[in-house]
Parts: C-alpha cells; structure tokens; sequence
C-alpha cells in the first residue's frame, strides 16, 4: 500500500511537472504584455514625454506572433524608443526583425548590443544560473570553430534604418518634449566589452540617460556617479523562471533577484537614479520557457515631481 500511495504521489508530480513545462513553453512564453508606469525624473515644470523600452527579442522568423504584437505597438506613438540588445537567435531572423521595426521609422530611438547580437547562443547547463553571477570573459577569445556569428552590422543596418541611433560608447543629444537630454550607452558588460570609460564624465543636458545591455553594478554605478537620472537595461529576462508572485530565482547579473525586472532606485555613495530593467521579450531558442515571468515592453512617462529616494514604485 504504501509503495503504491508513493508511486502515485510520484506520479502526480510528474504530471504536474510536465503541466508546468507545457504551460511555460506552449502559453507563457508567447502571453505578451506591456506595462506601462511613471518616472519622476524631469525638472519641476517639464513637459513629460514617453518611452518605449523594448529588449531581449531572441528574435526567429517563426515568432510570427512577436513579431505582430511589437508591431502594433509603434501605434502608442512613443517620443522615444531605447532597444537594449539581443535582437537575434539566428541569422534566419534578419527579415523578421526587420518587418517587426519597420513600423517604427521615423520615431526616434538608440539601440545597443548584447552577446545575441554578435553570437548565437549555444546550449548550457541552466543550472549554472543558479550558482554563478559573474560575467564570462572568455566569449571573444574562444575557439571560433565553437562559435556561430550572428550579422550584427546587418542588425545595425536595420535598426538605423527606421532612425535608431546606436549608443555603445557614444553621448546623443536629443531634445524630448521641453527637455534636453544626453542619452549614453555602453557594451555588453556581462561579456567585458562595456567600456564606459570612453564616454564617462559629467554632462550638460538636462537629463542623462544611460543605456546598456546587462545591469551589472560596476557600469551603473559609473552612471550614477556622472549624473544619470535614469538607466534602461535587459538581459535578466526577469528571471525568466519565477516563484509564484513573480520572484527571480537569478538574475544572470550580480543585480539581487529582487530587482531582475521593473523600476527601482539605483543607489552608490550620496547619489541615485532610476533604474529599469526589461524582462524582454523572448528567450534563448536552448531554453524556450517562462514561468510567472511574462514577455514585456514597457512604456515609461518620463514627467516632472519631487524626486523622492524613498519612493519605490509598483512593477505593476
């Protein structure tokens, strides 16, 4: 009897197992959703402007569905779009991506890359995530052979076209609404090509916004200390993977899994800024799964009030 009653609690939790593998891979992973919130960043008095974050696309040409749902969201009408990187699975989602941005053009926007912008992503134990947060220096010097290019200056091509402007190691002027703003943006530091040194310094626009792939504290930390009001970052994908409620297990970073998604308050010495993560839009093609972790874009009102370091806003 007993045998029997622990055959059938084993049993039991293999189906619910396989239940949740089926729901994240056949369900979540596609259920799109955009959030949408509020930063107080602008001078008092500022007109407010709005934001569209988008990021970590894993893009193929069989997301027929992604590529329609980000699409329609160019009919928002947002001031600014800011794109943090991992556009590409495979080569084959050039057109993909292209068809996706094409309704996009003529608003304006920055981009940076992440490593899915330069090489595919190739198998992994995912239980590595679990125990390690550091970032891997050893993409670049690797054996070739062991890796797949991805046609980044094709990707850049593209997103230039509908009028992206690409920021890693680069300051953009723009003005967005009544406001002055440097956007800055850095490479990949999960992969040690972040190089925010070569545009570090103090600015003199009216709101600096810094733009990177992967929210490592070492390049935000920087920002902060130059003045950034607010950061916009990907590459956490939320987790991915989450406790009910939405709690990362990892963030892939050395961000606190508490963070791996949403709005919060970047803190280093005296300063703040703002700091936003997108839990994007895809996942790695090895791993093509999400658990109470939902794909997002993310519109953001940038508007004028007391910037209050005690304010922590709702990821809702």
């Amino acid at each position: 009897m007993k045998s029997a009653a622990l055959l059938g609690g084993v049993g039991a939790l293999g189906l619910t197992a396989a239940g949740c593998l089926a729901y994240g891979i056949l369900i979540e992973q596609h259920d799109f959703r955009l959030r949408e919130i509020r930063v107080p960043v602008l001078p008092q008095g500022h007109q407010p402007f709005t934001i569209l974050h988008l990021s970590d696309f894993h893009l193929l040409p069989t997301h027929v569905k992604k590529i329609e749902w980000v699409r329609q969201l160019a009919t928002l009408q947002p001031d600014f779009v800011i794109n943090t990187g991992d556009n590409l699975s495979s080569a084959d989602g050039l057109d993909a991506l292209a068809t996706m941005v094409e309704p996009f053009r003529g608003i304006p926007g920055v981009y940076v890359f992440g490593s899915n912008d330069i090489h595919a992503p190739r198998p992994i134990n995912p239980l590595k995530y679990l125990f390690t947060s550091s970032r891997n220096p050893t993409l670049f010097k690797a054996n070739p052979e062991t890796k797949t290019h991805l046609p980044t200056r094709d990707i850049a091509e593209i997103l230039d076209g509908v009028g992206w402007v690409f920021v890693e190691q680069v300051r953009h002027q723009v003005t967005l609404g009544d406001t002055a703003v440097e956007v800055r943006g850095c490479g990949d530091a999960h992969w040690n090509i972040d190089h925010y040194d070569r545009v570090m310094g103090p600015t003199d626009a009216e709101l600096l916004i810094g733009v990177t792939h992967a929210p490592y504290s070492w390049v935000l930390n920087q920002m902060v200390d130059d003045g950034a009001g607010i950061m916009f970052t990907g590459h956490t994908h939320g987790g991915q993977v989450c406790l009910p409620g939405g709690r990362a297990l990892t963030t892939n970073c050395d961000l606190p899994p508490g963070r791996a998604k949403g709005l919060s308050l970047h803190n280093h010495g005296d300063s703040s800024a703002w700091l936003h993560v997108s839990a994007g839009l895809g996942t790695s093609p090895k791993a093509p799964y999400r658990f109470f972790c939902r794909p997002e874009a993310t519109l953001l009102t940038v508007s004028s009030a007391t910037y209050d370091q005690t304010e922590r806003p709702s990821h809702d």
